[in-house]
């Protein structure tokens, strides 16, 4: 096989195979640190019509679009009459709000929307001047709410002035920082991951070695995804996909014992799992496109990584551990660095009650998936306190909704009535007020803010954006905004997942009924299908209805921690069906939910919202393999000869287990 023809000039040449990967991991970090930039840093491209609706405003406008506004809140003495202070309030926006930048509050509009019903509160919207939907822009809106609530504070001495939105409550979250306890939760969540792989592998290569494949594929892979990103929309969510993935396999096959049958299987997982992304990169939607070149980055760059760096520390692992062979003739070779045949080991099955109380779970979090509302975590549990969360408690307390916090901006074109469209989107269900600023228009375009009752992720709110659109449709204008974004994921993304995923499915299958038999294959592929189902499932339990009660979940997460145990699924299946170790999946699984924990366990809610997906989709997989008993109790040794090649690694399993025991 050419596997094994690689394997040994792998071990030949084995300085020149460390020296190649070294530049790899060394000038390919360099290179795709300089390339992060090429990637949409949005979050939000999907291709929908509020997708090419916010791109539009981003161009004529400079700001807004896609990034929620600012919120400034002004509270004043009792007796004091609002709308007189709301004048204030204007100017000194128009100083704090910095250049370029765009308000809309009720002194420039007249609407009593913009009033609280304490009859002493105002809020006014701020889109400030430098805000593009991109990490730098954030920042750069982060910045702007720290000057403006200071500039407002100064200027209305006599009022209770705070700031907050979205991402001042996102901002805070990440100030706020790990508590004690979190804290102690990461380092153990750290120690667990080296204690894994030093109880698994004993051995200092052993914990090193999966490390090292996982960097080289991490790197490797992004270097050819931001180089792909050079002729398409490839957004920044593979910088998250593209690490945990190769960590997972890459302990994975470390854990397969070296030899022919390791390789195969590394290359029958790869292809397949290349196979599904490469159909789920034609679609057309720029996360999904996303997610499937960075899992088929991922699936090539790893198997070329596991086919000749693997070997290579193998033989070097070996060359050390005998120096007084380092002469002989036979380490040379790549059959002779083979181990003499291991003894039979037999490995524990899990008891069936157990493994089917597994599945009774897995199944019962794929149908809570069902549930998932997709969208940006509520207010309320973005963050529990600071300076953003108490002017979101302050438009609580003065009855206004927390809609405002995610407007939508309809983009009326030239020759448009703005005021015509205002009132228009005023009588729909749901809509709090719609206003058509004047000086809000740019060579003809005009924009018109509608500030719905309820936040977008809510029923409620996609209801009200689905009115919106039916109720604007033969205006020509464009329905765009902060708002827009959860609703347009769900249209411009999720509606293609009825046709993505059994297409990739089907690609993976045909991939691996090529090595395995047609059985074997199938439960590979529904196994991936129930771990990626389980993840999201587990997102809904967990979060969107569980303790932290976030309302919905961020919407590319499911689909990137999907993708994740999807691959990592068939990665497991086809190492089972060649005969691979029984622990192998559970030590991987727990090793990379035990990584992702200790970095992202914290107050930052989309942050634990990611990797405890992770961690989920990795704990599903193993979960979904448990019944599978993968290794049938013996460890195998290729190094003799084959009488014949049978037409699956499973018939080759059971061909080698009958010659060895005399059956």
């Amino acid at each position: 096989m050419w596997t094994e023809r690689v394997g040994a000039a792998a071990v030949r040449h084995r300085v020149a195979v460390g020296v190649v990967w070294l530049l790899v991991l060394l000038l390919g970090g360099a290179a795709a640190v300089l390339g992060l930039g090429r990637l949409d840093q949005s979050f939000t491209a999907s291709g929908g019509a509020g997708h090419r609706a916010n791109l539009a405003v981003q161009e004529r406008y400079g700001n807004g679009a896609a990034v929620a506004p600012l919120v400034a809140v002004v509270t004043w003495p009792a007796g004091t009459d609002v709308r007189t202070g709301d004048t204030r309030l204007a100017d000194a926006l128009d100083r704090g709000a910095g250049p370029g930048a765009r308000t809309v509050s009720y002194a420039t509009t007249g609407d009593e929307g913009f009033l609280g019903a304490d009859g002493r509160t105002a809020y006014a919207l701020v889109y400030p001047g430098v805000g593009e939907p991109d990490l730098a822009g954030l920042a750069a809106v982060e910045e702007t709410a720290v000057g403006l609530r200071a500039e407002l504070r100064a200027a209305l001495p006599g009022a209770r002035v705070e700031v907050t939105g979205v991402l001042p409550l996102q901002h805070d979250s990440a100030l706020a920082g790990p508590g004690p306890a979190a804290l102690a939760a990461k380092a153990a969540c750290a120690l667990g991951f080296v204690l894994v792989l030093v109880l698994a592998f004993r051995s200092p290569l052993g914990v090193l070695a999966p490390l090292l494949l996982a960097a080289v594929t991490s790197v490797g892979a992004l270097v050819l995804v931001e180089a792909v990103a050079g002729f398409t929309e490839i957004g920044f969510v593979v910088v998250y996909l593209v690490p945990v993935t190769a960590l997972v396999v890459a302990v994975h096959r470390w854990a397969q014992p070296p030899g022919p049958a390791a390789a195969r299987s590394a290359v029958t997982g790869g292809a397949a799992g290349a196979a599904a992304c490469a159909v789920l990169a034609l679609f057309p939607a720029a996360f999904l496109r996303s997610v499937g070149v960075a899992g088929l980055a991922v699936c090539a760059v790893g198997t070329a990584a596991a086919l000749t760096l693997a070997p290579a520390l193998r033989s070097a692992a070996a060359l050390r551990s005998a120096p007084a062979l380092r002469s002989a003739p036979a380490l040379r070779s790549a059959p002779a660095l083979r181990s003499a045949p291991a003894p039979v080991r037999k490995t524990r099955t899990v008891p069936a009650p157990l493994a089917a109380a597994g599945l009774v779970l897995l199944v019962l979090l794929a149908g809570a998936a069902t549930q998932l509302r997709v969208g940006n975590p509520e207010a309320r549990a973005l963050v529990a306190g600071g300076p953003a969360r108490d002017g979101l408690d302050r438009l609580a307390a003065a009855g206004v909704p927390s809609g405002v916090l995610n407007p939508l901006e309809v983009l009326v074109p030239r020759g448009g009535d703005a005021a015509a469209v205002a009132a228009r989107a005023a009588r729909v269900p749901g809509v709090l007020l719609a206003a058509a600023p004047a000086d809000w228009r740019r060579a003809g375009d005009a924009l018109v803010v509608v500030v719905p009752e309820e936040e977008p992720m809510t029923a409620a709110g996609a209801a009200t954006v689905t009115a919106l659109r039916s109720a604007l449709g033969d205006s020509g204008a464009l329905v765009g905004g902060s708002g827009v974004v959860d609703r347009d994921l769900v249209d411009g993304v999720y509606g293609l997942l009825p046709f993505a995923v059994p297409s990739a499915a089907l690609a993976a299958f045909a991939v691996l009924a090529r090595r395995l038999r047609p059985g074997p294959a199938a439960r590979a592929v529904l196994g991936g299908l129930l771990a990626a189902g389980a993840s999201a499932g587990a997102l809904v339990v967990l979060w969107q209805e569980g303790p932290a009660g976030t309302g919905a979940v961020t919407g590319w997460v499911p689909l990137v921690v999907g993708a994740f145990a999807f691959c990592v699924s068939l990665e497991r299946s086809a190492a089972s069906a060649a005969g691979g170790p029984g622990w192998a999946g559970p030590v991987a699984a727990g090793a990379g939910a035990l990584a992702v924990l200790a970095v992202g366990i914290g107050p930052q809610v989309e942050l634990a919202l990611l990797v405890s997906g992770f961690a989920a989709g990795a704990l599903a997989d193993a979960s979904a393999g448990a019944r599978t008993g993968a290794s049938r109790g013996v460890h195998q040794d290729w190094s003799r000869p084959r009488r014949s090649l049978p037409s699956s690694i499973d018939d080759r399993d059971h061909e080698f287990d009958r010659s060895r025991h005399g059956r």
